[in-house]
């Protein structure tokens, strides 16, 4: 089944083009990777998925409904990991987990939310005092607090240490074992590749590929058949795209 829908997405902030031609879907249960350089409107995509822009022109459907105009319904039911959040320095995790489940009204377990995400030993600590991988735990656990059925997850490894990465990986197949769909968005190709069943690179605004990292592979190896991994493929299709437009 299909649970997000996104048709010719186009999105700009002033003369600047953000997003000119997306074009994807996401399936029900599914691991999704959105993939592509810094800049190429992978956040902004996003964040019209999510309902905090509204898109210029184009098609969005998340449970069957307009992101921008969905509502609590929406916003009770899509969990966001944003790439950059902060909260109060004094602020302690259990406190931040009961003040953000107090917006929802079936919201989820917090001890077990705690356990999976690996935090239930610092629940009385500072959000000062987290690590890196620490802070990055806890934006997850405050993206899954309302019960969500999808969780967008935005460059959530990005600044960790290898071991901090794999843990991470490691608790977002537990998010989707629990039966919520993950949209993630990354630059990390080790990333996709573990985590994904399905991708779409968007670069330049555009989307130019949609399928699974094999079809990629797949795909890139028909212009350079000595091509059988992810990362030379995605070049490949990536540099041919910038060919195309003659960036």
């Amino acid at each position: 089944m299909t649970i997000i829908t996104v048709r010719e997405l186009h999105k700009t902030f002033g003369p600047t083009v953000a997003v000119d031609n997306v074009t994807f879907s996401v399936e029900t249960g599914e691991i999704f990777g959105i993939l592509g350089p810094n800049g190429a409107g992978k956040t902004t995509t996003v964040e019209c998925i999510s309902g905090m822009l509204e898109a210029d022109r184009g098609s969005l459907s998340v449970l069957g409904r307009h992101p921008f105009r969905g509502g609590y319904f929406l916003r009770s039911q899509v969990g966001y990991q944003m790439q950059s959040s902060t909260l109060p320095a004094q602020l302690r995790v259990g406190e931040a987990l009961h003040l953000f489940a107090s917006l929802y009204p079936n919201p989820a377990s917090i001890p077990e939310l705690l356990d999976t995400v690996g935090l239930a030993h610092r629940r009385k600590t500072a959000f000062a005092a987290l690590s890196g991988g620490e802070r990055q735990r806890l934006s997850i656990a405050l993206a899954l607090i309302g019960n969500p059925r999808i969780a967008i997850l935005d460059e959530l490894t990005t600044g960790l240490d290898p071991q901090g990465r794999r843990d991470i990986w490691n608790l977002v197949e537990r998010i989707r074992e629990s039966g919520i769909t993950v949209l993630l968005v990354s630059h990390f190709l080790d990333e996709i590749e573990r985590l994904c069943d399905r991708l779409a690179i968007i670069t330049m605004g555009r989307s130019i590929f949609v399928g699974t990292p094999e079809h990629l592979i797949a795909r890139a190896a028909v212009q350079n058949p000595q091509i059988t991994g992810l990362e030379d493929a995605y070049l490949t299709i990536v540099d041919s795209a910038a060919s195309l437009t003659g960036t």
